[in-house]
């Protein structure tokens, strides 16, 4: 029986050149130098060999091989082609070093245009990427190991084979910080370090999880007699030997599929410190403003790839006689899910700039401290009931595993779990307010700075101002930064989108002008045109 009335694979278009919205906030935000590299990674993500190889390494999961066949110890994981292909893809087009191996303005911003490309298709290898690139940060605390490991961890090549760093040409640094008892309270950190006396140490203890237990090193953390500090881990010694860390099991994940995340032992594991004795915790602040700026755009590109999945289904699906695009109903989702896909993006790319900018102006210092973690705990929020709208409008068919929908909806939980859940964002954005106070001033001149197209965000910021000062701040905490989020992307879409779409946004979001659910804009919404903006053409 002949085939009638299903979508044929949406393929073979241009994610960058194709989407208005994400090259206008690029140029504005200072990146726009990165639109050749990004028209070949757009070509790239909207393939059918990306598709192909995205589904690939997904359904063929990494394996643990503890020892080889003669009971030596090998402690290797054996990933599919397919990852191997996506990770040389990624490093290849710079994902992982383009801001720093460029020296000139908006290098965030053209790194987060990218990294928004990339998980539109595939989100395993960006955990990888992400600690390859904020790695670098913190590598530098220590020139002499800046010197031996910056250039090839800002190598644009995949090198995974398993030997020392000194035969390879490019490397990849991941992280194992989290222990079982103590989970986002770093304090909490049993692992020891003594020091050795050539400078280095030896570490002993067990991390609960590992991400991407391949990596060349790990950045890490361990007790010594001044506390917790930072170090350096190299998977591999300069004789060709292990070093002292063994693979007990990798974890069997809900999503994140192609990506290994692993326990590990460090069995008195040769290490070099970074940073100062006792400020472990310390030093990896800044580092995570970096992961999680990453997980920003991770969110607001998988988003955009969930959307890109539903505009093209329900733009070639019929029933009950017109496609489903041009039924009413679900028109009002599809520019719900629109509406909440620009004004992720926008978010991101505003925070890239703010981090772009921070070492010379205070003001957009004091803008990222405090934006990261509530853009971070905003979107990852909003990201699972996105997917799930998004599968639903597809019907049975985004159901299965077929499709991507499936994979991106295992995915969408995990970006609020990764470099701290939602309470501990929150909790990262009230020490901002009581450090930082003056943070509470850039951020809500940040949101009045849309009011001159509309005034609602004056009296907004007005009630926020009033939140942030409630007593009991802890208690109250997720709702003033969900509160802070909004309002920033109201702002931002009241400056940079269409009166209509921004209208649209601000009456749903702000002014509760809305249902509980995606598909309940105020009546009366251009929902066509909303739907026509987003189109990736």
């Amino acid at each position: 029986m002949p085939t009638t009335n299903q979508p044929h694979i949406k393929a073979e278009f241009n994610a960058w050149t194709g989407n208005a919205i994400l090259r206008s906030a690029v140029e504005r935000e200072g990146g726009g130098w990165v639109d050749e590299r990004a028209t070949a990674l757009g070509q790239l993500i909207g393939s059918q060999r990306m598709q192909t190889l995205a589904d690939t390494a997904n359904r063929n999961v990494p394996r643990l091989q503890t020892h080889n066949r003669f009971g030596d110890r090998v402690d290797v994981v054996e990933y599919d082609a397919a990852y191997h292909e996506l990770m040389s893809l990624a490093m290849g087009a710079g994902l992982h070093s383009i801001a720093w191996n460029e020296n000139r303005p908006g290098g965030f911003v053209a790194r987060a245009a990218l990294n928004y490309l990339w998980n539109q298709a595939e989100n395993g290898t960006s955990c990888p990427i992400t600690m390859a690139f904020a790695s670098v940060h913190l590598i530098r605390l220590n020139p002499e190991l800046a010197a031996e490991w910056e250039a090839k961890m800002c190598a644009l090549s995949y090198d995974p084979r398993p030997i020392h760093i000194s035969q390879k040409h490019s490397v990849i640094v991941g992280m194992a910080m989290t222990e079982k008892q103590g989970g986002s309270d770093l304090r909490s950190t049993v692992s020891t370090a003594t020091p050795q006396a050539d400078g280095s140490y030896a570490l002993s203890g067990h991390k609960w999880f590992c991400s991407a237990p391949m990596c060349d090193a790990f950045l890490t953390l361990a007790q010594t007699e001044s506390g917790v500090t930072c170090f350096l881990v190299p998977r591999w010694l300069a004789n060709g030997s292990n070093n002292a860390i063994q693979i007990q099991r990798l974890k069997d994940k809900c999503g994140n599929r192609s990506n290994a995340s692993a326990e590990i032992e460090y069995t008195g594991a040769q290490a070099q410190r970074i940073g100062e004795e006792g400020r472990g915790i310390a030093t990896l602040i800044e580092m995570a403003q970096m992961t999680r700026l990453d997980l920003v755009t991770t969110t607001a590109g998988m988003m955009r790839g969930g959307l890109n999945e539903a505009l093209h289904y329900c733009g070639q699906r019929k029933a009950f006689g017109k496609t489903l695009v041009d039924q009413p109903m679900m028109q009002g989702v599809l520019a719900d899910l629109c509406l909440e896909t620009e004004a992720a993006a926008l978010l991101a790319l505003r925070l890239a700039r703010a981090l772009d900018s921070a070492p010379r102006d205070p003001a957009e210092r004091l803008l990222e401290r405090i934006l990261t973690p509530t853009a971070k705990y905003w979107l990852a929020k909003r990201n699972p009931a996105f997917m799930a709208e998004a599968m639903e409008c597809m019907g049975g068919n985004g159901y299965v595993e077929e499709g991507p929908m499936a994979r991106f909806y295992r995915e969408a939980p995990l970006n609020s779990i990764w470099e701290g859940s939602g309470n501990v964002a929150c909790l990262d954005v009230l020490r901002s307010i009581q450090r930082t106070p003056d943070c509470v001033d850039i951020l809500l001149g940040e949101i009045r700075a849309g009011s001159s197209g509309d005034q609602r965000l004056t009296k907004f910021a007005e009630t926020l101002q009033r939140e942030i000062s409630a007593a009991d701040a802890q208690s109250n905490a997720r709702r003033v930064v969900e509160m802070a989020a909004l309002g920033f992307q109201s702002s931002l879409m009241a400056r940079y989108a269409p009166s209509w779409a921004a209208d649209a946004f601000i009456s749903s979001r702000l002014e509760g002008n809305w249902g509980r659910a995606f598909g309940t804009l105020p009546h009366g919404t251009s929902c066509r045109e909303i739907i026509e903006r987003s189109q990736v053409g």
